[in-house]
């Protein structure tokens, strides 16, 4: 289940990316970080604390391994199965990457390592927001060029999908949703349609339906707020694998180096407008040197103390 830290840690990563994405919508963060939760949250929240960085574990956002299993139940849409998926154009490349997705996801989530015993398991969901494998049949390119490992990419289909639902509900004209009509467009990504006469019990039931699920997902991110930037001082760096030193505050900025973990650098004054990169001294000359991300970093102080 994911959590408020959860949550603090995604819009960290991503808030940036999301707002400048919303202009001519009619949807707020909050409303995005909720469909992240409740589509692919029980992966990033596990991934996010195995040291991975922000784009892999992105990358690793993949799901869906049911097939059909007799009318209504089971996978009802394409691809049924293996013999479904490969029998169609490209389908032997884009079950070989649907199957090394599995793979993949499978060494760090345990619910999988059962699933992936099984050779003709693979993946129908791609990305974090979760872009259903049926539309191979119109983008194929999207898949086989495995564009769902980019957030930006995702985010896009993610909106696009969004907005047909905000369309079937006729919900056009309207520059804001509140929270329960956010809830009825998200029905509609999840199920293709929504009754707004049975409220939010509607979408996937697992216990509760998505309809519901979503809403309490939009609830929870609304309590959470983005925390604020590391204070300036002496810090240490926690990464076992070592940490970037980029060029800019993001992972689109090139990597001048890697600081390998237990190396001190002070961190100074930013004006980077996310918090969840800072500007560094390793010299302690006053001098900056470039970026690393802030949630490998822990106070030398608290560090020498445990």
């Amino acid at each position: 289940m994911v959590t408020a830290d959860d949550i603090e840690w995604f819009k960290r990563q991503f808030r940036i990316q999301i707002e400048a994405a919303l202009p001519g919508t009619p949807f707020d963060l909050d409303m995005i970080v909720a469909i992240a939760c409740q589509e692919t949250g029980y992966i990033w929240a596990v991934l996010r604390k195995k040291q991975l960085p922000p784009d892999r574990v992105i990358a690793l956002c993949v799901g869906d391994t049911i097939d059909f299993q007799g009318s209504g139940k089971g996978r009802q849409a394409f691809p049924r199965n293996k013999k479904a998926l490969v029998a169609y154009p490209n389908g032997q490349a884009m079950f070989d990457i649907a199957r090394k997705a599995l793979e993949d996801v499978a060494a760090f989530i345990p619910g999988y390592r059962n699933v992936v015993a099984d050779k003709k398991k693979f993946c129908r969901g791609f990305g974090v927001f979760q872009r259903d494998l049926q539309f191979f049949k119109d983008d194929p390119n999207y898949f086989l060029e495995r564009r769902y490992e980019t957030f930006a990419n995702t985010l896009t289909c993610c909106l696009d999908e969004l907005l047909g639902g905000v369309k079937k509900l006729g919900f056009e004209s309207r520059t804001r949703l509140t929270d329960l009509e956010f809830a009825k467009v998200a029905i509609v990504y999840n199920a293709g349609s929504c009754k707004p006469a049975k409220g939010l019990k509607q979408g996937f039931f697992d216990g509760k339906f998505y309809g519901e699920r979503i809403f309490d997902c939009l609830q929870l991110s609304r309590s959470v707020g983005t925390a604020e930037a590391l204070p300036t001082g002496r810090y240490v760096v926690m990464a076992r694998s070592g940490l970037k030193l980029r060029g800019g505050p993001g992972t689109n900025f090139d990597s001048e180096k890697t600081l390998p973990a237990g190396t001190e650098l002070n961190v100074v004054d930013s004006d980077s407008p996310d918090p969840s990169w800072v500007h560094v001294d390793l010299e302690g000359d006053g001098l900056l040197d470039g970026y690393v991300f802030a949630s490998f970093l822990a106070p030398v102080e608290q560090h020498k103390a445990g």
